[in-house]
């Protein structure tokens, strides 16, 4: 906690003057801070309890020292005592898809969670490229699983924007990650903080500029937008006092998803369990003999790896779908992938970021099989588009 409360004190903004100046503007943001739900079970938890678990989900505007430190100084400062726990999930580069299949292991699995931020729309557009199916089979995927594993949860869905995105939306379209995002929260009652909407409003009335907002990593003062934004939606949910009588209500699943396929059953299979015919290792890669840059967070975890043609292994699951989550490099190949003896389909490693980075990304094998267990064939393939044929898997994912 210390450690975190030195980190906002870096950032140069503390809490109270987030809270002073969002109290001048409130009104201002209007429907971009989109209530809805009672979203009051989060707060029982916080101001009864005087414990709270608070995680936040997304990609590297989620792990960096942005609006993710001054929401929990908020939270800090309008509980102050209460002991919470906060999760830092963020990972740079990763995109919905990935986000729901490591949603267990790195926020479920350390156990209840009061409060969830989700952040994605960015990585889903500029990243993964995703069409709206794939956009909201990750994010349905995060939502329903979050709360079938803790009814009781709240979440805060969070729209940040890319220059693309900006244009978009200066043009009066909404960017097609926020829209397939938007669907899945007004599915499952879950608010929004449309940050990238009032970002370009205030842009096209002159009252910002696209560096004073930090761009794609926002400055101080993009994060500090955000963070205020996220206030005025606890101010507007918690103004008044809690009833005496009111306790936790379990949130509700919808029992007919938006999309069947979506990844709500999302979980890693370990490598080690993949039965290997020739060519795959488990270990951690030799770094300093890859060309590339590496993130340190990747450099000491064992991966099944594989770099000449016709490596071939086998993996058995249970679900719908199977894929891996990988680092791809400028030597990334292309693999083939056959489930139950079925035709082999090339898939491509290789990202458009993979020039000069070791890129973390989740590749999907086949997201449609029959419900029931199956049998995955992967090999390297004799083709490739990069510098080499290397296949890295950090965690093979099933569905």
């Amino acid at each position: 906690m210390k450690a975190m409360f030195q980190m906002v004190k870096r950032l140069g903004m503390c809490a109270a003057a987030v809270l002073s100046t969002a109290c001048a503007t409130a009104a201002e943001f209007g429907d971009n801070v989109h209530l809805r739900g009672d979203f009051r079970n989060a707060r029982i938890a916080f101001e009864r309890e005087g414990r709270g678990t608070v995680a936040f989900l997304g990609g590297s505007i989620t792990e960096m020292n942005g609006y993710r430190p001054l929401v929990c100084e908020i939270l800090q400062r309008r509980f102050p005592k209460t002991v919470f726990k906060f999760i830092d999930a963020g990972i740079s580069s990763t995109c919905s898809t990935t986000g729901a299949f490591r949603l267990g292991t790195d926020v479920l699995g350390q156990g209840p969670v009061d409060l969830l931020f989700v952040e994605f729309a960015v990585n889903d557009d500029q990243d993964a490229h995703h069409t709206r199916d794939a956009c909201i089979r990750g994010m349905e995927g995060i939502i329903r699983h979050a709360r079938q594993a803790y009814p009781d949860m709240d979440i805060v869905m969070t729209f940040f924007l890319n220059e693309g995105m900006l244009s978009t939306l200066q043009k009066g379209e909404t960017p097609l990650t926020v829209a397939a995002h938007t669907a899945v929260a007004e599915a499952y009652a879950v608010p929004t903080i449309h940050l990238a909407k009032e970002v370009a409003t205030r842009i096209t009335t002159g009252t910002l500029t696209w560096q004073q907002y930090g761009g794609v990593h926002p400055s101080l003062q993009g994060n500090t937008l955000c963070a205020r934004m996220i206030d005025e939606l606890f101010n507007r949910a918690w103004s008044a006092s809690l009833p005496k009588e009111v306790a936790k209500t379990p949130r509700p699943v919808p029992l007919t998803p938006l999309d069947p396929l979506n990844y709500a059953a999302g979980r890693f299979i370990d490598p080690a369990t993949a039965k290997v015919k020739q060519g795959w290792t488990l270990g951690v890669p030799d770094w300093q003999s890859i060309p590339g840059s590496k993130r340190a967070r990747f450099t000491a975890l064992p991966m099944l790896c594989a770099e000449t043609p016709g490596a071939e292994l086998t993996l058995t699951f249970e679900g719908r779908a199977v894929g891996a989550y990988v680092v791809a490099g400028p030597d990334a190949g292309i693999v083939e992938a056959s489930i139950d003896g079925g035709p082999f389909r090339q898939v491509e490693l290789y990202h458009a970021y993979s020039k000069g980075l070791h890129y973390p990304r989740t590749v999907m094998f086949t997201v449609d099989a029959a419900e029931g267990a199956h049998t995955l064939t992967l090999r390297v393939s004799g083709e490739t588009r990069a510098g080499g044929h290397a296949a890295r898997i950090i965690q093979f994912v099933a569905n």
